[in-house]
């Protein structure tokens, strides 16, 4: 869930624990359906740029049927994503303004497009995944909130590993003012080590909610054919964007 916002001590000096903040295991339903998505594209896809990568626990869903570069902000998140990963790409920078010098058959961008709360902002994450699309290639856009789907709420999860190691978080998310573009979680993280010692965190972060008329207007003005799908089965809350790039005439 890394993204725009490195001094979050969660995707800096926690990153080590996300591997049982958030296990590998529940981005399943996630890649299924990005891979599902990825068939919109006017060209086979098998290269795909992962934007936002965070963790790679998307990116290990997705390894065996793509070839994955995967791009974060956080150092401390691609070393995590290194160990789970190593057979991929890992490249460090800035979605908004990063440029490869290449294209790929498909672009994705998950829920590290949380911590992009402005429109300028992301009307520069979309460009950068025009940029690296190539012709009848399609973007994919996964957020966690839209303006017309956040209701606030609370939730949390956590696991443990072969180490000994325990993490928990709670989480409550709200929306401070709605005529903003985006909202609020609050987070409490326990963290228990191997020895028993144990470590709670708090932080809050600020994480985006636009519109979807937001959304499709941005891909639109990029270039991109855009559309709106269902995050997952019929009824979720969550949706993703998605834009093909129109192939080349002629």
């Amino acid at each position: 869930m890394t993204g725009e916002s490195p001094h979050y001590s969660l995707y800096g000096d926690l990153a080590g624990w996300w591997p049982l903040i958030s296990p590998p295991g529940e981005y399943t339903g996630d890649a299924a359906a990005v891979s599902a998505a990825f068939g919109v594209a006017e060209i086979g896809v098998r290269e795909v740029l992962d934007l936002g990568s965070g963790g790679g626990h998307v990116a290990a869903h997705l390894k065996d049927r793509f070839a994955l570069t995967l791009v974060d902000i956080s150092a401390e998140m691609l070393a995590v994503s290194k160990r789970l990963n190593p057979e991929c790409e890992h490249l460090q920078g800035d979605m908004r303004t990063i440029r490869l010098g290449r294209q790929f058959d498909a672009v994705l961008v998950h829920d590290a497009v949380d911590y992009v709360t402005s429109r300028s902002d992301l009307r520069l994450v979309i460009e950068t995944a025009f940029a690296h699309c190539r012709a009848g290639g399609v973007a994919v856009f996964a957020p966690d909130h839209t303006a017309e789907t956040f209701a606030p709420g609370t939730g949390g999860g956590g696991g443990s590993d072969a180490a000994g190691r325990q993490a928990v978080f709670h989480e409550r998310t709200s929306d401070p003012d709605p005529a903003d573009d985006w909202i609020l979680a609050e987070y409490e993280f326990t963290l228990r080590d191997a020895e028993c010692g144990v470590r709670v965190v708090r932080e809050s972060h600020r994480l985006a909610a636009f519109p979807r008329k937001t959304w499709l207007t941005l891909l639109t003005g990029a270039g991109f054919d855009a559309q709106a799908r269902p995050l997952g089965d019929p009824g979720p809350r969550r949706v993703m964007f998605v834009g093909t790039r129109p192939a080349e005439q002629g």
